[in-house]
């Protein structure tokens, strides 16, 4: 017997949460994301899961059921990191605030599932001054609809979980009363290269133990057009690079193995600096920042900053600052960030280095992730093993789509606030709408 539990990803984006639960020992059946280039990118890195490219406020319990065919199981887990921002409006409470509208949904969704279990995620921001106010209320609503939360909440750091990387993220974890309690997981590493007295824990990777393997970007004109090539020239892994290459069998964890090419050099689109730029960049001490453009610049012997995903198009659409490598003067690929996140190089980005980064700065690292995960496995009573079958990804046209192709494919309306770059011009808008179609099986 094979005792996989059953977990909903809500606000999903990509899949970082998804790819953590997974190698812990979960089936990720469904997965909600708004936003239909995420949701296509998730698709084709979770061939298994179903997307649904819905608002989570359009959907019911019986919805979520549905769509995977999940029927009347149980559904041991929900996790989900709803947008919110923390404040209430004069005389009311936090949890009517308008704005905080989706974390009212994460709530609804949890009760009407009547999952086992649930993972409340956000950012650190909510833990002070009056963003309090909220988690307060949201421990009250949970409590009313059923759920005992465990208090105090915890603010996590990926760098503690094995994560080349300073990312502090808030986690509140949940389970319906009368079941047992899961915990918080303990750091299980010292980040690079001097972190606080954790006891004896090992040392985290750094950048190059991240970075070191990978070939250089700028040796294949080919990246200046597009995201992929097959390449050469791989450097000796790191323990940790050689995991995230998938190059033993213990680097699949308890998730479903997939079918790659591991000489397949993907997310590696290249950016065309100025002159002025590069200088400036190389003249960057590591472990700075670049005064004009504000870029981190990488220490080969540190962890990176934090990874962000830059503002979508309701809010400007400003792009993600990707920091600076620590061996050269440009910026990191798509792919270097996502070694920098955690994510093994099986698992592709959107193809521009707009919404890759963007997919990549939203998501949780999957080794922090796992780490949560493994909480709720405890908890459970279950001993999960990997599953034997082996994975083909979704076709590599799903991580081409541009906001109106991506539309297409789910046969929904563009969202609004949708903003199209560097994704296709207008005249390509027509073909790429009528790949969306062939993709999914319409005319």
């Amino acid at each position: 017997m094979n005792p996989r539990p059953i977990a909903v990803d809500l606000f999903s984006g990509a899949g970082g949460l998804s790819l953590g639960f997974e190698q812990a020992g979960f089936d990720v059946l469904a997965a909600v994301e708004v936003d239909p280039i995420h949701a296509a990118t998730h698709k084709f890195n979770f061939p298994y899961c179903t997307v649904i490219p819905k608002s989570v406020r359009s959907l019911s319990a019986t919805d979520i059921r549905a769509a995977p065919g999940i029927g009347g199981r149980t559904i041991d887990l929900v996790f989900g990191g709803p947008p919110c921002q923390g404040f209430s409006l004069i005389g009311q409470r936090a949890f009517d605030d308008p704005r905080n509208s989706l974390v009212r949904e994460f709530v609804r969704i949890v009760a009407e599932l009547s999952a086992s279990y649930f993972l409340f995620e956000n950012v650190k921001g909510l833990t002070v001054g009056r963003h309090r106010q909220l988690l307060r209320e949201l421990v009250a609503e949970f409590d009313a609809n059923g759920y005992s939360t465990l208090i105090p909440w915890r603010v996590l750091n990926a760098a503690h979980f094995g994560v080349p990387q300073d990312r502090e993220r808030l986690f509140l974890l949940g389970v319906r009363h009368g079941l047992p309690l899961p915990h918080y997981p303990l750091a299980t590493t010292v980040p690079h290269p001097q972190g606080p007295d954790l006891g004896l824990l090992p040392l985290g990777p750094s950048c190059e133990d991240a970075l070191g393997d990978l070939p250089d970007p700028e040796r294949f004109p080919d990246l200046s057009e597009q995201d992929s090539v097959i390449a050469d020239g791989w450097g000796p892994p790191s323990d940790y690079a050689q995991e995230l290459r998938c190059l033993t069998d213990s680097a699949w964890h308890l998730g479903y193995r997939r079918r790659w090419d591991p000489q397949y050099l993907t997310a590696s689109a290249t950016t065309e600096h100025t002159a002025i730029s590069r200088r400036r960049f190389l003249a960057t001490e590591p472990g700075q920042v670049e005064p004009i453009s504000r870029f981190f610049r990488l220490d080969r012997q540190g962890i990176a900053n934090t990874l962000r995903a830059g503002t979508d198009s309701a809010r400007g659409a400003f792009t993600s600052p990707r920091p600076i490598h620590y061996d050269g003067n440009r910026c990191v690929t798509v792919r270097e960030m996502a070694r920098l996140h955690g994510f093994p190089d099986w698992f592709r980005f959107h193809r521009t280095k707009w919404h890759g980064a963007r997919q990549v700065g939203n998501a949780v690292p999957p080794p922090l992730a796992r780490a949560l995960a493994g909480a709720f496995i405890e908890a459970l009573g279950l001993s999960p093993v990997p599953p034997g079958e082996v994975l083909a990804l979704g076709a590599p046209s799903l991580l081409a789509l541009d906001m109106t192709s991506a539309s297409a494919y789910w046969g929904i309306q563009v969202p609004i606030g949708r903003r199209d770059r560097k994704s296709g011009a207008t005249k390509r808008k027509q073909t790429d709408i009528e790949a969306a179609l062939q993709l999914q099986g319409g005319t």
